[in-house]
């Protein structure tokens, strides 16, 4: 949209809005039995745990960009560090997974949640909507210690959505509201340390994952193979690996083919097998994995991060990934040979509460980095933008604070410079994301979470166009 002409219209959607919002939390309080379905329960690890972590195993998923209670964190939502993948976050948690006991533990979860999306687009149109529901669902505990199965529904449904403002993905294409059963799976034991899981469940690596970022997320049709060695103090060893059939992306009610997700030509289809490790010791760790699918494209990631106290309320951590894509076979994917590679860098200093983070990411190769079944893990991708354009540069600035004095409240602001990338008909684009959140730990709102986040993206183009994009988000998780 053009620069001047858009600030009466835009204060205008603004106004409605929070009417709308408003209205929305009162609905949500209202106390129905059994309105809304609830989040994917445990599928709430750590933004960014990467693990086949479902709905029912853990607490629900918190909105916030931390990896642990009070401490800040520069993880963008639906991004997920390889250091977490492949199991629960911690090794306490994967004790505690394989030690219950089939139906008397049984886990059952459930989130409500209510979200409102506007975003004006570079062009003058326009996507918004506003959406309720969530998941529910359940996970037992082993029976005879070898053998558990779960499930979980997700759900949203339309409360406001124009069929011209399409496109926000809180509903399926058509601004139409949709319910699905995205997880059924059975998992086995093999030993304490190593688990089989076969069937649909959510997963979280860096190129393959949830992407929770709207309603509901990506869930995946595989056969896995995991496993967590040593940890508790000692050095820890995660590796994971299978195959990857068929996904169900965030605001889909099917299953379809990884390739047709990836983009192929219809009538193709191909999965993916994916297969890495990580190691961490102490504040190091290193890990890589990989994506293959047959005739379509294989994805390499690595990455490493290495933290140095330096003092009790100081930390300062440093971080390194690199990516390669590459078409495979007979180039089905678009028709032609093409590689990319991006590599990336990221500093943090941890002061008390607060987390200042820079990062920089550059691209090379023949066309975009590619993130066909997740969220892209680049350091320098954000709320709207992922800066990962063939030959772009990007910077990126964040500051993040949790507030001591008010519990559970938390802020972030950022900016990322990306530079020309290698298109001429592409232009260098900046950044700036405001994320305020409040999600009480105690008392009686315990369970509540709202967020609000707001991305403002100037193109330097030579309309100076721009891009503006409004969040507001209310989960709730009742204690069960």
């Amino acid at each position: 949209m053009g620069g001047g002409h858009s600030g009466q219209r835009l204060a205008a959607r603004r106004r409605d809005a929070s009417h709308l919002v408003l209205c929305g939390l009162a609905a949500l309080w209202s106390p129905v039995p059994g309105a809304g379905m609830a989040q994917q329960g445990a599928h709430a690890t750590a933004p960014g745990a990467a693990t086949e972590q479902s709905a029912p195993v853990d607490a629900a998923a918190p909105m916030q960009d931390t990896t642990a209670p009070g401490k800040p964190s520069s993880t963008e939502t639906g991004h997920s560090p390889l250091d977490e993948s492949f199991g629960p976050r911690t090794h306490a948690d994967w004790v505690r997974d394989t030690r219950r006991q089939a139906w008397q533990d049984t886990k059952w979860n459930a989130q409500l949640r209510s979200y409102y999306l506007d975003r004006d687009k570079f062009d003058d149109s326009q996507s918004e909507a506003w959406s309720v529901g969530g998941s529910a669902g359940f996970e037992t505990g082993y029976f005879r210690e070898r053998f558990a199965f779960g499930a979980t529904g997700y759900t949203s449904q339309k409360l406001y959505g124009p069929e011209d403002k399409d496109g926000t993905a809180l509903l399926k294409p058509g601004q139409r509201s949709y319910t699905v059963l995205g997880e059924l799976y059975g998992q086995f034991l093999l030993d304490p340390a190593t688990r089989v899981t076969i069937g649909r469940r959510g997963f979280d690596t860096p190129y393959l994952n949830r992407n929770d970022s709207r309603m509901t997320p990506n869930t995946f049709q595989a056969a896995t193979l995991q496993g967590l060695y040593g940890g508790e103090g000692s050095a820890e060893w995660r590796v994971g690996g299978g195959y990857f059939d068929r996904i169900k992306e965030r605001n889909a009610d099917g299953f379809v083919s990884m390739a047709s997700a990836a983009g192929a030509p219809d009538g193709i289809e191909r999965g993916v097998y994916a297969g890495g490790a990580n190691f961490k010791t102490g504040d190091f760790s290193i890990g890589a994995i990989d994506y293959y699918s047959a005739d379509l494209i294989n994805i390499f990631y690595a990455e490493t991060k290495y933290a140095v106290p330096v003092g009790a309320e100081r930390r300062l951590q440093f971080a390194l990934q690199y990516s390669d894509q590459r078409s495979t076979g007979d180039d089905l994917l678009r028709g032609t040979a093409f590689s990319s590679r991006q590599w990336g860098g990221k500093a943090e200093l941890g002061l008390g509460s607060a987390l200042f983070t820079a990062a920089y990411s550059s691209v090379a190769g023949d066309i975009a980095m590619q993130a066909p079944w997740g969220g892209y893990p680049g350091f320098t991708g954000v709320q709207m933008e992922d800066f990962n354009r063939a030959g772009e540069e990007a910077w990126m600035l964040r500051a993040a604070y949790d507030f001591q004095s008010a519990k559970g409240l938390s802020v972030y602001g950022l900016w990322v410079n990306g530079s020309d990338p290698r298109d001429p008909g592409q232009y260098a684009k900046d950044e700036y994301d405001v994320n305020l959140q409040w999600t009480p730990a105690s008392g009686t709102l315990k369970g509540l979470s709202l967020r609000l986040r707001y991305a403002y993206v100037s193109q330097h183009d030579p309309a100076k166009s721009s891009l503006d994009d409004l969040r507001v988000m209310v989960y709730y998780d009742p204690a069960l």
